[in-house]
C-alpha cells in the first residue's frame, strides 16, 4: 500500500475559477493533479482533458450481445446484458483507478477541490498560482 503523496489542497466555490486553476497548472507543466467536483461538469473536463467514459462502450457491447438472441426476447436481454456489463465496465475501471490525494467532504456538496502533489520548494509557486486563479481556501496536505 502507497502512502498518500504530500501536496497542496485548494477549493474553489466556481467552476470558472476551477477551470482557469487546471488550465493555469497544464500551462505551468503541472500533469498529476487531481480535481474533485460534486457532480460532473463539462467545463473542468474539458480543462483536465478528459475523454467520454469507456463504461458506455460496455454497455452497448452488453446490450447488442443481448440481441443476438430470439428477437422475442431481444429487449429483455438487451437491458440485462447491458445492465450486466455496465457493472462489469464500472468494477474493472474502478479497480484500475486510486484516489491519489487529500480530499475534504465539501468536495461532495457544494465545492471544487484541486489536489496538486509537490515537493516542499515547489508550493509556494502553487499555492501562489491556485490563489491568483480564485482558490478560496488553499493549504498544505500531507
Amino acid at each position: 500500500m502507497s502512502a498518500q503523496p504530500s501536496g497542496i489542497l485548494a477549493s474553489f466555490r466556481f467552476v470558472d475559477a476551477a477551470a482557469d486553476a487546471v488550465r493555469r497548472l497544464k500551462d505551468e507543466g503541472y500533469r498529476d493533479f487531481t480535481v474533485y467536483t460534486p457532480v460532473p461538469n463539462v467545463e473542468i473536463a474539458r480543462a483536465v482533458g478528459h475523454r467520454a467514459s469507456p463504461v458506455r462502450l460496455w454497455t452497448l457491447i452488453g446490450g447488442l450481445t443481448g440481441c443476438i438472441p430470439y428477437v422475442v426476447i431481444a429487449f429483455e436481454l438487451t437491458i440485462l446484458f447491458g445492465a450486466s456489463a455496465t457493472i462489469l465496465g464500472l468494477l474493472y475501471h474502478s479497480w484500475k483507478t486510486r484516489q491519489a490525494g487529500a480530499y475534504d467532504n465539501r468536495f461532495a456538496d457544494d465545492h471544487i477541490g484541486i489536489f496538486v502533489p509537490c515537493p516542499p520548494e515547489r508550493r509556494e509557486p502553487v499555492q501562489a498560482l491556485l490563489r491568483d486563479a480564485g482558490a478560496e481556501e488553499v493549504q498544505f496536505a500531507a
